[in-house]
């Protein structure tokens, strides 16, 4: 008989990459409870599919985290919650670093005063600004150029000092462009507002969408749009456990890039979207959005080689046909991929 694993504390677990995150800690045998605002999470995934403790509350709330932390016995934190809306961090910076930064610390602190000593932290490429070098490896210069951004940079920083200072030990994942659903059709992405491209591309081919926007046809790509790594949501939750594992058998803190070392173009992804669906996605070519650099491309081989980090699905049709498979039930459709 295999003994009983921990407890797993995940923040924003009910939100995209956390829920799938959830899912394979459970299928995994571990015991996890989630702690979200539902600002952009979904109760009914997690009360219905995940079927894990929820709590509902804000990672600000230092006397909740305190009860959490009393009430169950956590053995780690996955921290996913924050808001990750890149053109809002720049109209409305003070949501984000109260958020994202003060936030955090509440956590931090709270983890420290329970002797909690092991944290997953969800990070971002934006950290990395416009891209000197194509795959982008851990040691690239970081120097964001949006709130976002800068946020994840300096929780990477005060996750240094809690290393030095209090012994809390971390692993960063540095991750580009999440994309695809649950094979199995249970999870998948539903955000309001939608930003991300691959989820607008099958709205279109839904109909609730007229057409699908292209900002800047003029790259110097091969195509002249831009250029994104996309990883599966699936690979991305495998990551952040093998990650957990790392620090529970003992490993030191760390920082990985997940990318898939390639990239697809915005034309690439509305002919794969079109192949995947069998149905046209209109597209509008419109101007340039100010600070899009042209290619952002992430190299895995760090996560390769000191976690085992093995993508499962890194085929640009997967992830669509993953998605498609979502948005059918989840926004309704008359058909069905096969």
């Amino acid at each position: 008989m295999q003994p009983q694993k921990p407890t797993v504390l995940v923040t924003g677990g009910a939100g995209y990459i956390g829920s799938h995150a959830v899912d394979q800690l459970k299928q995994a045998g571990y015991h996890v409870v989630v702690l979200d605002n539902l600002v952009y999470g979904h109760r009914d995934l997690v009360e219905t599919v995940l079927n894990v403790d929820l709590i509902v509350g804000d990672i600000s709330d230092r006397a909740l985290l305190d009860q959490v932390f009393q009430d169950y016995s956590v053995a780690a934190v996955i921290h996913f919650a924050a808001y990750a809306y890149v053109g809002e961090s720049a109209t409305n910076p003070a949501k984000y670093y109260r958020n994202n930064v003060s936030g955090t610390l509440t956590l931090l602190e709270a983890m420290v005063a329970a002797g909690v000593k092991r944290l997953v932290f969800s990070s971002t490429c934006a950290t990395y600004g416009v891209p000197q070098e194509i795959p982008i490896p851990e040691n690239h210069p970081q120097a964001p150029i949006n709130a976002y951004g800068q946020t994840k940079l300096m929780v990477e920083t005060i996750l240094k000092d809690f290393d030095s200072a209090y012994g809390l030990k971390s692993i960063c994942f540095r991750y580009f462009n999440a994309a695809g659903a649950d094979p199995q059709g249970r999870l998948g992405e539903d955000h309001n507002p939608e930003t991300h491209l691959i989820p607008l591309a099958l709205m279109t081919a839904l109909g609730r969408r007229e057409s699908l926007s292209i900002f800047g046809t003029d790259y110097p790509t091969d195509d002249g749009t831009c250029i994104r790594d996309y990883i599966h949501v699936c690979d991305l939750a495998d990551a952040h456990i093998l990650g957990l594992e790392h620090l529970l058998k003992g490993g030191d803190s760390d920082i990985f890039n997940l990318g898939n070392g390639g990239g697809f173009s915005v034309r690439q992804v509305i002919e794969a979207t079109e192949r995947v669906t069998g149905r046209p996605v209109p597209a509008v070519e419109c101007d340039r959005r100010p600070g899009d650099p042209p290619a952002l491309v992430g190299s895995g081989q760090k996560a390769a080689a000191v976690l085992g980090w093995d993508p499962k699905y890194p085929d640009l049709d997967d992830m669509i046909r993953h998605a498609w498979q979502w948005h059918q039930v989840r926004h309704g459709s008359l058909s069905s991929v096969s």
